[in-house]
């Protein structure tokens, strides 16, 4: 099944962007495991919608509720059950367009796949609204490896053309850092830079259009040795999990393409003994992997977000009850650029992988 992913950590998500309810079921949590609900409404927070100029309007206070697997504050073992309530859906304004195939969006596949039967509105069971109880998941998983020392944080390395003259730090990033990006509604490196890319942001918003980005992400603490080699690579596991997020159309780790431009001398990262003993290399254009498994160093990866499809500019399209052409203005309410919100959506994903290949 579609909603379905993991081995050790196992998720099934369900729900759809205009029904009653969204939800997620995670099997695989080990009983007596703490759950932090005051951490998960944080992670929460920052993915939900309707309370930035910067994204939908439509607000949704994203509140959980947990109906099984959890007991006095902890994780019982048995499948852990979590819905959150859809509050602020206005159906209406998909009925009259409802033949119209949206594009940029599943419309078109979502019918050949379900024969016409899936829900439209709002994208139903292909919306970005899916991905809220993914970060439920993800703040569950990411919280385990905080008290384990690893932490993981992201900054918009690029909105359109505009990009972040700076990046991460591929040998050494700071755990503070990372934190102090996580406190941010709109994480950038660059102060100056960030402001040019909201308003950015608003001008296209104002033209009708929309615009997609770039998101570094960076997890430091790793030990060496997590991850298999070919089908259970840490790069495989991450990046199957971060293309199950829409939108998401691009994947790289650490030097990404731009290494295919290095000779071999210049993209080995050499190793040498720090002052702690440990086995360090002296840069990092692989990402923190090798061989598909951590090497200790700093995990590094971006993400490309591609634009919102729902758009006001008037698109050609056609009507696929009629079988002719046809012009679509979209109405409703839509993220001018979902990049923002989905950082954490990111890190949920990264969370998930990541725990998924430690745990026994």
């Amino acid at each position: 099944m579609s909603g379905m992913w993991g081995n050790k950590i196992k998720l099934s998500i369900f729900g759809e962007s205009h029904g009653k309810a969204i939800g997620i079921v995670i099997d695989g949590l080990k009983a007596g495991t703490e759950i932090d609900l005051e951490y998960i409404r944080k992670q929460m927070k920052r993915r939900a919608p309707g309370f930035s100029k910067l994204s939908t309007p439509r607000k949704e206070q994203d509140e959980f509720e947990i109906l099984s697997g959890y007991f006095n504050g902890r994780a019982t073992g048995t499948p852990l059950c979590a819905v959150i309530q859809n509050s602020n859906t206005h159906s209406k304004d998909y009925e009259k367009t409802a033949s119209l195939l949206r594009p940029g969006h599943a419309d078109f596949t979502g019918k050949i796949k379900y024969r016409g039967f899936n829900d439209y509105r709002g994208g139903g069971h292909f919306s970005g609204r899916l991905t809220a109880p993914i970060v439920f998941a993800g703040a569950l998983c990411r919280k385990i490896l905080e008290e384990k020392g690893i932490f993981i944080g992201s900054h918009i390395k690029s909105i359109g053309t505009i990009e972040d003259p700076k990046s991460f730090k591929f040998t050494s990033i700071e755990k503070s850092s990372l934190e102090k990006l996580s406190e941010s509604k709109f994480p950038v490196l660059d102060e100056n830079c960030g402001e040019k890319m909201q308003q950015y942001i608003l001008k296209v918003k104002e033209e009708g259009d929309s615009l997609g980005g770039i998101v570094e992400t960076g997890v430091v603490n790793l030990p060496p040795g997590i991850g298999d080699p070919f089908f259970d690579s840490v790069e495989s596991t991450i990046s199957g999990l971060l293309f199950s997020i829409p939108a998401v159309k691009g994947v790289e780790f650490g030097e990404g393409f731009d290494i295919s431009k290095m000779k071999g001398s210049e993209a080995n990262d050499e190793y040498f003994i720090s002052d702690n003993n440990a086995i360090k290399t002296y840069t990092n254009n692989n990402g923190g992997i090798l061989g598909g498994i951590t090497d200790g160093m700093p995990l590094i990866f971006r993400t490309c977000i591609k634009p919102t499809p729902s758009i006001s500019k008037t698109q050609k399209t056609v009507d696929i009850e009629k079988r002719e052409d046809a012009l679509l203005e979209i109405k409703g309410r839509h993220d001018p650029c979902i990049v923002p919100r989905a950082v954490p959506v990111i890190e949920a994903a990264a969370a998930l992988s990541l725990l998924n290949l430690m745990e026994d």
